[in-house]
């Protein structure tokens, strides 16, 4: 019997860090938009992997990819698979999620592997792979590649104990405001900060003792008091911002301002 034909979605958008937390929940409303999706990441996503699919579906796959080797995504990005996923999308999108907020602590006390492995998956990686997707407009039909670096309040905002964190962070909005200059063909870029969500990564912070971070207490606030984002409220915020035709009209943004006169 022949296997049905699947058409593929006109919009294909590319997640790293898709199996848990915002990224997982990117994955998940992406997909529910009827946008297909590949998942870059150390680990599977939980559910999507294993869920029925059907012809008319959007379509997810992942890879198992340590963000944080250089030669490792080198090596994916030379084997030609982000082409084959993004041929023939009208628009591709990326979503630069994957990141660390280790080490937390100050200068002196930070492990050395520890910045390294940091830099290397909150800079170097999403760097990369931006790079790989602007220049597949070159070599297929697509007129719009998007770039959502996720980013932080930390790369506004300085915080004790959080000096690579921040760092990481704030390279991510230069290089979109740097991008922006540059103008590429066919490219929109942004780096937007997506509020307080709750998230494993917050379960790190307000497990940190206060002498490596001392405004634990206030994220320690933010969970009692109700005042975390749920995942899905801010995937839902990022998705609607990264096709509206406002994205990009500004190199960097955050998602509690969007929408305010």
């Amino acid at each position: 019997m022949t296997a049905p034909t699947v058409t593929p979605s006109p919009i294909r958008a590319i997640v790293t860090g898709h199996s848990r937390g915002l990224g997982a929940a990117l994955a998940e409303w992406l997909l529910e938009r009827q946008i297909d999706v590949l998942g870059l990441g150390r680990s599977a996503h939980p559910t999507l992997a294993a869920r029925e699919r059907s012809p008319s579906a959007a379509q997810f796959t992942e890879t198992a990819l340590d963000l944080a080797d250089p030669a490792a995504l080198e090596r994916w990005l030379a084997s030609g698979a982000l082409h084959q996923f993004a041929h023939g999308a009208q628009c591709v999108l990326l979503f630069n999620n994957a990141g660390t907020v280790e080490p937390i602590a100050p200068l002196g006390a930070q492990d050395a592997n520890a910045i390294a492995r940091a830099v290397m998956l909150n800079v170097a990686a999403p760097l990369m792979l931006a790079n790989a997707v602007a220049s597949e407009q070159a070599s297929g039909p697509a007129q719009d590649r998007r770039i959502v670096h996720i980013s932080s309040g930390a790369a506004r905002n300085a915080y004790a104990g959080w000096s690579i964190y921040c760092a990481t962070k704030a390279a991510l909005d230069h290089h979109a405001r740097a991008v922006a200059l540059d103008a590429p063909p066919a490219v929109r870029i942004c780096s937007v900060a997506p509020g307080v969500v709750d998230t494993g990564m917050q379960a790190t912070i307000r497990a940190t003792g206060a002498d490596k971070f001392p405004q634990r207490e206030r994220f320690e606030q933010l969970k009692a008091n109700g005042q975390l984002a749920t995942p899905e409220q801010a995937a839902r915020q990022l998705i609607d911002y990264a096709l509206s035709d406002a994205f990009g009209a500004t190199p960097t943004a955050d998602v509690r301002e969007l929408g305010k006169s």
